[in-house]
């Protein structure tokens, strides 16, 4: 037999599907077996079976990642049984996937076409055009039938031309790709926003957009990395983003019930997890039903809007505020007003209207005229004018430190203590501090030379607290070299004072620019943070309490108390307080990088920068703190609230414990103490705290633990994931501690520079201070040997706290995860 000619053969090989080729005609279609590589060599299509089964997909996935990585399924719903599949462009100018006996797996509808060209582009799009070149008409793409994953460039929204309804839904298994339960999808009604929906139930709320961003997701800015933008126009609505860096290769997913973006960093790092929601227990749709507020950081974490009270107090007092709130007064639609609510997720807007042309003012009166109207807001917080009325109950409302829009929620007019209508109630009040402080400046003015002389003296004030049993106490500060007594005024101690600089609240107004938004650091549940700078140019942070703040003169004295003379690196130093009239100001030195949350979980830039030696650091410096609190004081000091937001960072990093608003002392041989007023923060809470109200030592070495994994994983304990949804990050750290993977927990924007061994030192210490039973935690002297001593032998760490999945909480079980389990409680 004779060779074929060379020509014949070149001839041959360009008419035969090649690895090497982006496009498919009616003369070369792709059977299994081949694939199409794009230009750029980015993805890759061609037929692949999931997991361990034979079943046969066609389905697009990075040509250059060693983990298989399918980000898009033709036939999610008609899988091939055999290895027989061929992709082809049929007469009519479609694409048909079929197998050998001729029957239709899947198939595209276009219009009819002369000349089809089907081509996988590199930005992951599988495109069926007219002709082939670039300029082609576009006849079918698969960005428009996504499935699990948005690459950067695809959309999720209406086309209201075409009648295309782009949402992402899940797979049903890790093996098997037709879609399964939950779906992240716009709802154009009111102001448009997504929901993660489980089949017809709302599971998350985005919120709507507010120019800049969606308004329940506050960490989802555009930075150097990525661009988010919302497009709104009579023809469509949808999202997109983009990626800012073209060498970045970043996937926006949805897995089970939750949404996430990774970035892909190399094969030894593999996928980490950029961003996700939902985050926290807050996050879930209506936790605390119609006009309640969710807050993660309080405890519990549902609160009644101002002017409302729990609809079942008896569910309230069992922290199940599903059934939300009701008005302590009905409006009378006459004398009505409005209180506003700051950095808070604005409610469901689905039965709301939007007035693109209304300003804020006339968004008001437009609410205040109409009966039905009870709440209004700003839609564009960007600029330009557009408000959003609600005119049914306010649904799934989310406080937030930082980010979220300002709400105005109606209320009758003996609610509001101005008696006005249509105002915030703190305006009047903050015209009336001016208007003192104006006239107070005046008086000063014409006062005696003799006053002036006396007030230079005396410009160190003592405070003098009430004889409040809970505040007396003698506190030895051996850790500073001589003991320094400390005796708050009490009938049992003489009348001796704690002194403390007292300033004026006309400093503090000029120090903060009469308290600008501009200023504004943050808000908790004392009230808010504001940066301010002395004359003598010294940098504090001013803890201002709200009208409307969750804690009290109890919580204010109690923290001047407690860290008024305690002098240690690593606690935060105040340096004053101001009362003056309601106004209650504590005085702090200023943190440059403020606190650890913002950097670990929100801001993703500055959380790259945290190198492990770094992070080491901050948990070895928490852990100093902690020791000094706990041992090198006569009266042990027990914190109750340690949590990333109360661990303030300096500008070189180093962390400082700070709000003692609910700190507790314990004296003599006092071992633990019982309380019936559980109060703390989800996640960090220890068992026994939580269940039984037993506080200890060893409350705060678990919560420890819990930042320590927190630290080194960079995600949230009630917000971690990975490939088990229900799972919390202590039993995602425990199950890859028996595993024997403790190292994949290690947050992957660290790269590669650190020590194995001292990474699994770490875990296992945090593991050792979250075991579930009190006893068999270390005391915090233990804990900085082992962190400092690679020699010493650490024990294995037993069960954790918390570990039993969400789905799976069982009331007669002391193990649950984020949620108390409320039937111990109210057994006792």
């Amino acid at each position: 037999m004779k060779p074929w000619p060379l020509s014949l053969v070149l001839l041959c090989s360009l008419l035969s599907p090649s690895i090497a080729g982006d496009t498919i005609t009616p003369n070369t279609p792709l059977s299994d077996g081949k694939t199409l590589v794009s230009a750029g060599g980015n993805f890759e299509l061609g037929f692949f079976s999931p997991g361990n089964l034979k079943n046969r997909y066609l389905g697009i996935w990075y040509k250059n990642i060693s983990t298989q990585t399918v980000v898009w399924v033709a036939n999610r719903e008609a899988p091939l049984t055999d290895n027989t599949g061929s992709l082809n462009i049929s007469s009519d100018g479609n694409l048909i996937l079929s197998n050998q006996a001729a029957k239709v797996f899947w198939s595209t509808s276009s219009s009819l076409s002369s000349s089809p060209v089907a081509q996988l582009l590199d930005t992951g799009n599988f495109v069926l055009k007219e002709g082939n070149n670039d300029s082609c008409s576009l006849l079918w793409q698969s960005f428009d039938h996504p499935c699990d994953t948005l690459l950067p460039g695809m959309k999720l929204g209406l086309n209201f031309t075409t009648g295309l309804d782009l949402y992402l839904t899940t797979w049903k298994s890790t093996d098997d790709p037709s879609p399964g339960d939950y779906s992240f999808k716009l709802d154009p009604h009111g102001s448009p926003e997504f929901f993660i929906w489980k089949q017809s139930t709302k599971e998350y709320r985005s919120g709507p957009w507010d120019g800049i961003q969606f308004d329940g997701e506050p960490e989802m800015n555009s930075d150097n990395y990525f661009t988010f933008e919302f497009f709104i126009n009579p023809h469509a609505i949808y999202y997109t983003y983009k990626v800012v860096d073209s060498s970045i290769i970043s996937r926006f997913m949805l897995n089970q019930s939750m949404i996430q973006r990774y970035v892909w960093f190399n094969s030894m790092v593999g996928w980490s997890l950029y961003w996700s929601i939902p985050k926290d227990q807050c996050d879930y749709y209506a936790e605390c039903g119609p006009y309640g507020i969710c807050n993660s950081n309080d405890s519990p974490i549902c609160n009644c809007l101002y002017g409302f009270s729990p609809k079942s107090p008896q569910d309230w007092n069992l922290r199940d505020g599903h059934d939300g709130c009701v008005r302590k007064t009905s409006l009378d639609c006459q004398g009505d007003g409005f209180v506003r609510l700051t950095h808070v997720k604005l409610p469901d807007t689905s039965n709301s209207t939007v007035n693109e042309s209304m300003s804020l003012e006339q968004c008001r009166e437009s609410c205040l005229n109409n009966c039905s109207c009870v709440a209004y807001a700003p839609a564009n917080i960007s600029g330009g004018g557009a408000c959003i009325i609600w005119k049914s109950d306010l649904i799934d409302i989310k406080q937030f430190v930082d980010g979220g829009q300002d709400l105005y929620v109606r209320l009758a007019a003996s609610e509001l203590s101005t008696g006005s209508t249509g105002d915030d109630p703190n305006k009047k009040k903050q015209e009336i501090v001016i208007f003192v402080i104006c006239i107070a400046s005046g008086l000063l003015l014409l006062v005696s030379s003799g006053c002036y002389i006396w007030h230079k003296k005396f410009k160190s004030h003592s405070i003098k607290f009430s004889g409040r049993r809970q505040l007396s106490f003698d506190l030895s500060l051996n850790a500073l070299g001589p003991t320094q007594d400390v005796y708050p005024q009490d009938e049992r101690n003489g009348g001796k004072e704690l002194e403390l600089p007292l300033f004026e609240l006309s400093t503090i107004v000029i120090a903060t620019d009469n308290f600008s938004i501009a200023n504004k650091l943050g808000e908790g549940g004392f009230g808010t943070v504001y940066k301010g700078e002395l004359e003598d140019g010294q940098g504090i942070a001013v803890k201002r309490s709200s009208r409307y703040s969750l804690q009290g003169v109890d919580e204010f004295k109690n923290e001047v108390m407690l860290i008024a003379k305690l002098q240690h690196i690593n606690l935060v130093r105040l340096l004053g307080c101001c009362m003056q009239g309601e106004d209650r100001m504590l005085i702090y030195e200023y943190m440059h990088n403020r606190s650890l949350d913002t950097i670990i979980f929100a801001d993703k830039t500055k959380c790259a920068l945290l190198t492990w030696q770094k992070r080491f650091n901050i948990i070895l410096g928490i852990a100093r703190g902690l020791l000094y609190l706990h041992q090198d004081s006569r009266l042990r000091i027990i914190h109750r609230d340690l949590k990333a937001s109360n661990i303030l960072l300096d500008k070189d990093m180093n962390p400082k414990i700070s709000d003692f608003g609910i700190a507790r002392i314990f004296g003599g041989d006092q071992i633990d103490a019982y309380t019936k007023r559980v109060v703390g923060t989800y996640g960090y809470m220890s068992p026994e705290y939580a269940m039984d109200g037993v506080f200890s030592v060893k409350s705060d070495v678990f919560s420890f633990g819990v930042l320590v994994l927190e630290i080194i994983s960079g995600k949230k304990n009630r917000g971690i994931y990975a490939t088990e949804p229900n799972l919390s990050l202590l039993s995602h750290a425990w199950k890859l501690w028996k595993e024997g993977n403790s190292l994949e927990l290690l947050d992957k924007s660290m790269g590669c520079s650190y020590s194995i061994n001292d990474v699994l030192r770490c875990i296992q210490v945090g593991l050792l201070c979250v075991q579930d039973r009190a006893e068999d935690r270390p005391h915090m002297s233990t804990v900085i040997l082992m962190l400092g001593s690679a020699s010493t032998m650490l024990p294995s760490p037993n069960q954790p706290g918390y570990c039993s999945e969400r789905s799976a909480i069982d009331a007669a079980s002391s193990c649950t995860v984020n949620e108390i389990t409320m039937t111990m409680l109210a057994g006792r």
